[in-house]
């Protein structure tokens, strides 16, 4: 087994620590709010005042945190920063949804102090990281991937090593923004057969029996018509992601008219107050 220190205790740190712990894993865990460490503590992890200090003796650090700027801070702050902690012989995992540049700038900043860097963030949410199902998309030399593998497989059930640093970045955003255009759509739809006077449901039940209804587009469209938006993946984060889809796009080239729409929609529900409310609540635009 091995020390693996967790670095944010949100609604996927936490549980992913749970796991490490339930596998069997010594585990130090660190958050800007204190008080989220407690429930880890009282499973058996070590809580630490800072992230350098949390991964002091570490065999792997993971971050999961909420962008860019929380990341650069977790790893790099000049007083409490992890990157400085870190020993040689560890391995840095940075499981946030961040951009792919900033993924790239990290793995060379810890290439320049001889330390092995992975950008490895997930597909699932809060249900999955529970269950330790989440799926893994990894940048970085394979070597690195094989010897984190076990690590990462007690938090979830695939390890999908996606090519150098930022590759494991850039899938993740390639999924949120395939998901958010998804939902985005049903939304509008179900809000279009209502108008049409049809019954949503008998309508939903339809469209999701034919071959063009994803599993995820389905799920949306239950959580829609049950008028459920208990926050998974909150509108503020879909958004975000969007942004940061967009920035990518935008640094290498390319045309993501698709995802820019998308992100103006869900930037409208926040607008409108939904931005705490699960990617679903977009609806609200439309019913």
């Amino acid at each position: 087994m091995s020390i693996v220190a967790v670095l944010g205790m949100g609604a996927m740190g936490s549980p992913m620590a749970a796991a490490l712990l339930k596998a069997g894993h010594e585990v130090k865990v660190w958050n800007r709010s204190p008080g989220k460490t407690a429930p880890l503590v009282e499973m058996g992890a070590e809580a630490a005042d800072t992230p350098r200090a949390a991964v002091k003796e570490a065999d792997f650090a993971i971050c999961m945190v909420r962008d860019d700027d929380a990341s650069r801070d977790v790893w790099l702050n000049p007083d409490t920063g992890a990157l400085a902690g870190l020993s040689k012989n560890s391995l840095a995992v940075e499981s946030s949804t961040i951009t792919v540049a900033w993924a790239r700038e990290l793995a060379k900043r810890f290439s320049q102090n001889g330390i092995t860097f992975l950008d490895a963030p997930v597909a699932g949410s809060r249900p999955q990281a529970k269950a330790g199902q989440l799926i893994y998309f990894v940048g970085g030399e394979a070597d690195a991937v094989a010897k984190a593998e076990p690590v990462l497989k007690a938090m979830g059930n695939a390890v999908h090593h996606a090519g150098p640093s930022g590759s494991g970045a850039a899938v993740k955003l390639a999924v949120n923004a395939l998901f958010s255009v998804q939902v985005a759509t049903v939304s509008e739809l179900i809000g279009l057969m209502q108008r049409c006077g049809l019954d949503e449901t008998k309508v939903m039940d339809i469209v999701s029996s034919t071959p063009v209804c994803s599993p995820a587009a389905k799920a949306a469209a239950g959580g829609i018509l049950a008028r459920n938006f208990a926050p998974m993946f909150p509108v503020e984060l879909v958004e975000k992601d969007l942004g940061y889809v967009f920035d990518t796009a935008k640094l290498n080239g390319a045309s993501v008219p698709m995802a820019e729409t998308a992100r103006d929609v869900f930037t409208e529900a926040i607008k409108r107050g939904h931005g705490d409310e699960n990617i679903t609540a977009v609806s609200h635009l439309y019913l």
